[in-house]
Order: structure tokens, then sequence, then C-alpha cells
């Protein structure tokens, strides 16, 4: 062999090594690969709790498609995406968290505070790796103290709050894979 074929040959195993080591870097820390991932879709989820404002279910499946379209780059389609999630809000309730004395003894002792809990059964699959298939229920909750406010006057602000939570948990389970 020639030395300029053994420098050609070492030009090509050190390009070939150079083009196998591949470094995937995202600031949303996905795992996704774009080349065989492109499309995501999210069934309607509807709220099956029982309880909540009436909106709920809509809000949860537009908040959710927002969050994967900011974070990602795949594209929203109406069925069947590469990338599947639906599911139902099983769980919302409201309950004392911590009780005050009343100074009259003759009446009962209230809550000074009070905890909405949400949970979400969410069903995931995705087309391109079967092993990540799943279902899983998430869930959250936030505190409001009813001496000094109603539940009226915070509702739609908490629920807000634990749905941004509830679907960073669901992005970082389907997608990131933390």
């Amino acid at each position: 062999m020639t030395s300029s074929n053994c420098s050609l040959l070492l030009i090509c195993l050190a390009s070939c090594w150079i083009q196998a080591c591949k470094v995937e870097y995202s600031f949303t820390g996905t795992t996704l690969d774009y080349n065989v991932t492109k499309t995501f879709s999210v069934a309607n989820f509807f709220n099956d709790s029982g309880g909540g404002p009436a909106n709920m279910g809509q809000l949860f499946t537009e908040e959710l498609k927002d969050y994967f379209q900011r974070n990602t780059q795949l594209e929203l389609i109406q069925n069947s995406g590469d990338l599947q999630l639906s599911g139902a809000i099983t769980r919302y309730t409201i309950s004392p968290q911590a009780t005050v004395a009343n100074p009259n003894s003759n009446q009962p002792d209230r809550a000074g505070q009070m905890r909405i809990t949400i949970g979400v059964e969410v069903d995931f699959v995705n087309l391109a790796n079967e092993e990540e298939n799943g279902k899983k229920t998430f869930s959250f909750f936030q505190d409001y103290d009813p001496r000094t406010t109603s539940l009226l006057q915070v509702e739609t602000e908490l629920v807000e709050v634990i749905f941004e939570n509830i679907i960073q948990d669901v992005f970082t389970s389907t997608v990131a894979n933390w």
C-alpha cells in the first residue's frame, strides 16, 4: 500500500468516525429524533372528575398542545400523530389541610387552609418506539386560605398553575425521558 493510499484510507476512516459521533443538544431536554418523529396529536381530554370549572378539559387540552408546540419542533396534526396523547381529568378535589381553632367553644373549628388537587390520566403512544407507550396518572395541588379569599376568587388561577405543573411532568415523562 502506498503512502497516498494509506493517507486516503486514514482520512476516510477519520471522516466516518466523525460522522458516527453525533451529539444531540436540546434546550428543552427532549430526546426526540426529528428525522423519525415529525408530528404529534392530542385528543380532547374530558373532565371525568365530577368537579371543577366547566371548561377544564378544554383548557388542559389546549395548554398541552401549546406546550408541545413551544418546546418541540413537532407539527400538531388532528389525529394519528407520531406521538399521540389522550386521556382524562380523573380527579378534582378540594380538601381542608389545616384547622384553625375557633375562639368560641360553641362553634366548630374551621379550615385555615384548603387544597385543590387535580389528577390527569394520560395515555401516551410513540409510533417510533413502542417501548415508551403507556398510561400514567399525573397530579398536582395548590393551597389557598379560605379565611382571606373565596374559591371563586382563586380557582381559575390555581387550576392554571396546577395544569402548568402537570403538563411539565407529562412533557418530561414522554419526550424528555427523565
